[in-house]
């Protein structure tokens, strides 16, 4: 089975990196596909890597300023066509599942979202600071980007969704079903600690950025009184900032080394905002510490209440509060949390998608329905 990754850009670390990274382990001999390399940018390893770039990564400031050339890449996209694989398998949160590819293959998408500007452009736009012009201009684009976009989706093979959040988000803008497969998460980083270790602050570790919703936990920490350590950095900072009272401390960007030890000692990880899957939480749980969630996106896979955590229902000052101030942290099993987290270990994702992509590529040989049989779950006699 000769196999292509086609990933949407790389120019920047984040969660899709990371499911490129343990794809890229699983298929070390597959080249990558991409619009956009700035390996300046990157991981010094991802230059041990076949990356092989679009027409796109020549465009002047592109690496710096990729948002600005949006119309551009369903026409680069739709432009490339990997004629000689057996398998194309997609990690998309933007165009790349709009990639050609021959009738014999087969093309999985592992979808870490529908692309959010083009499906869910009112809520993106109400966190971006543009001119009443620049939206006004942009929502006649977008309408014909996601006529592109859904054709595209439909020749798609095989949709995986990252949680069941995104598994409802492509059946309701791309009328396609999708195999839930959670993403990678490196949970051996993390330990509990002891018990007296367990220090008086809860934490947030988080990009800054307005639809995070730090807000509402700054805002409810200042009318508890509790201490609410915020590691992270973005656009966001300088407001929370004028919100923060004495017992909120932002501790800017904290280095993969010191975040363990930060986590483990926390006694709570606040997770406020709507997530598509949301890491941070399971990096507290794989620490045995509980976590504090809005009911809604990756934290309805991730966090089990009254086990690992809990829920507040609405995205209110209030509702936060209310769960917050009855909270107890000594009530939760760090042992118990972190066996929930393991659930979601990097090794779990390699042998769920390695499974995946065999089984899938067997059927499409055969030309016979597809069923995922998942080899993690037990079969009953």
């Amino acid at each position: 089975m000769k196999l292509a990754l086609v990933h949407d850009w790389l120019n920047q670390i984040g969660g899709a990196e990371d499911v490129l990274e343990a794809l890229a382990r699983q298929y070390p001999e597959s080249p990558i596909y991409t619009s956009i390399y700035a390996p300046q940018t990157m991981p010094k390893h991802y230059r041990d890597w076949e990356i092989r770039t679009l027409w796109t990564d020549k465009l002047p400031a592109i690496q710096r300023r990729h948002q600005m050339y949006l119309p551009l890449y369903p026409l680069a996209w739709r432009g490339l066509r990997l004629s000689d694989y057996d398998v194309v398998l997609s990690n998309k949160s933007g165009f790349c599942h709009g990639v050609q590819f021959d009738a014999r293959a087969l093309h999985i998408c592992y979808c870490l979202a529908p692309t959010r500007y083009v499906w869910q452009l009112d809520h993106y736009l109400a966190g971006e600071e543009l001119t009443p012009a620049t939206k006004a201009l942009l929502k006649p684009i977008i309408a014909l980007i996601r006529r592109w976009d859904y054709a595209a989706a439909q020749r798609v093979s095989q949709f995986v969704a990252i949680s069941s959040a995104i598994r409802a988000r492509i059946r309701r803008y791309y009328n396609r079903e999708a195999e839930v497969i959670f993403p990678p998460v490196d949970t051996a980083r993390f330990q509990p600690a002891p018990l007296d270790a367990v220090e008086d602050y809860y934490l947030i570790v988080s990009r800054l950025a307005p639809y995070k919703r730090i807000d509402l936990a700054v805002q409810a920490a200042n009318e508890l009184g509790f201490a609410l350590k915020i590691a992270g950095s973005g656009r966001d900072l300088e407001r929370l900032q004028a919100l923060a009272g004495e017992s909120v401390e932002f501790l800017g960007y904290v280095p993969d080394s010191e975040l363990p030890r930060l986590m483990a000692r926390c006694k709570a990880l606040l997770f406020p905002g709507l997530e598509d899957f949301g890491i941070a939480p399971v990096q507290a749980q794989a620490a045995g510490r509980p976590v504090i969630a809005f009911k809604g996106g990756g934290a309805l896979d991730t966090v089990v209440p009254t086990v690992t955590g809990e829920f507040f229902d609405d995205a209110t000052l209030g509702s936060l509060m209310s769960v917050w101030r009855r909270f107890d942290a000594g009530a939760y099993d760090p042992e118990s949390i972190r066996r929930h987290a393991l659930r979601f270990d990097t090794a779990v994702f390699r042998e769920r998608i390695c499974a995946y992509v065999e089984q899938a590529w067997l059927a499409h040989q055969a030309r016979t329905p597809f069923q995922f049989q998942d080899p993690l779950v037990k079969v009953e006699s």
